[in-house]
């Protein structure tokens, strides 16, 4: 049986090994593309901070793809076994069904431990550092922000189109000065600009060359026939705080990004919807681990009735159930501020589930 055993837990460690690092570099590379992209392109931002980007996103995609890649490496090891009638010879001599998964309960609860480590502290930690990424670049290059045709919206309050950029001079600037309704107060157009850094007041300081500007009603900003033309400048100096930015970001810290510890401390929240999403997310971290052994139960069964040799038929069965556990918790995730429903529960609902479904037919299974 060690024989047995090692060929079976090297061929689950070598496929798990493989999936994981597929399904990552699929979730990384489209996180690459969704938010870094525009900023690799049209900034000068350094390769390290791309580096650092994947660093940070990389556990919490680890969140996911391990028990997928765990789904998906049971369903080919076990349903290429079957193909081969390895399992048939196997069970001929003697051995159970329950005694050939004794190397794959053990990857399984491996695989729990470390998704429980991640999704309780890598995770969150990761998300925190992922959020200030953009601050620590205004912090140490905030002209890094700054790109040809492209929009900056990172500044509280302000929206800056800049037409062209090359090193620190600017060409057919537009800047939009919101109000806290996000609606456009006032609009200055100036055809060439210059920035300047003043970290010792934590500041840009955008210089504007033939620069006018436009400004609304206060009291009906939709009014077209209000607005008011301004003064044209030669050349007029415009601050942007840096300070402000950074106290955004500290506001935007969701809880995904949360410790365990200011999770617990907003249970005792008198808002009955931020104790219900501190709840939620809680029950999720530690629900959301022990999928590896749902789709461990599950998949045996399911990868040995395909009994096919083509790969196709496992990663198809693979995305489907991942699919429908991952719906569950998106569900339970949009209600999260809703305590009438106990969405707190509901994320363990797939856990339960797939459990109760593989057990049922694990046994089958053991019983032909």
């Amino acid at each position: 049986m060690k024989l047995v055993d090692r060929f079976i837990s090297r061929e689950l460690l070598v496929n798990l090994f493989f999936a994981v690092a597929v399904l990552s570099l699929v979730l990384v590379v489209g996180n690459i593309f969704r938010r870094l992209l525009p900023l690799l392109v049209n900034h000068d931002v350094p390769v390290e901070y791309l580096l650092t980007f994947i660093a940070y996103v990389l556990p919490f995609s680890l969140i996911f793809t391990i028990p997928w890649g765990l789904l998906t490496t049971i369903l080919l090891v076990f349903g290429r076994l079957s193909a081969d009638n390895e399992l048939i010879a196997l069970r001929s001599n003697g051995i159970s069904i329950g005694r050939i998964c004794v190397s794959l309960a053990v990857v399984a609860l491996v695989c729990t431990g470390i998704c429980l480590w991640l999704n309780v502290q890598v995770a969150p930690a990761a998300q925190q550092k992922l959020r200030t990424t953009v601050l620590d670049l205004a912090m140490r290059n905030p002209i890094a922000l700054f790109g040809s045709d492209q929009v900056i919206d990172q500044f509280p309050r302000r929206k800056i189109y800049v037409g062209k950029k090359e090193g620190n001079l600017l060409e057919n600037i537009i800047v939009f000065e919101m109000n806290e309704q996000h609606i456009p107060m006032k609009v200055t157009h100036a055809r060439t600009g210059l920035l300047e850094v003043d970290l010792q007041n934590q500041q840009i300081l955008m210089r504007l060359y033939n620069a006018r500007y436009q400004q609304r009603d206060e009291e009906d900003p939709f009014d077209l026939r209000r607005v008011r033309d301004g003064i044209n400048m030669a050349e007029g100096t415009l601050p942007i705080s840096l300070a402000d930015l950074y106290q955004k970001e500290k506001k935007r810290t969701s809880r995904s990004a949360m410790s365990l510890e200011q999770l617990m401390e907003q249970l005792n929240s008198a808002d009955q919807k931020e104790q219900s999403s501190s709840r939620t997310e809680i029950s999720k971290r530690f629900s959301f681990p022990f999928s590896c052994l749902a789709f461990a139960l599950i998949g045996v069964p399911l990868g040995i009735t395909a009994h096919r040799r083509e790969t196709s038929m496992g990663y198809l069965m693979s995305l489907v159930v991942a699919f429908s556990y991952f719906l569950f918790i998106i569900i339970a995730d949009t209600l999260r501020s809703n305590s009438q429903v106990h969405p707190e529960l509901l994320v363990w609902f797939p856990n339960v589930l797939f459990l109760a479904l593989g057990f049922i037919l694990f046994r089958r299974l053991a019983r032909q």
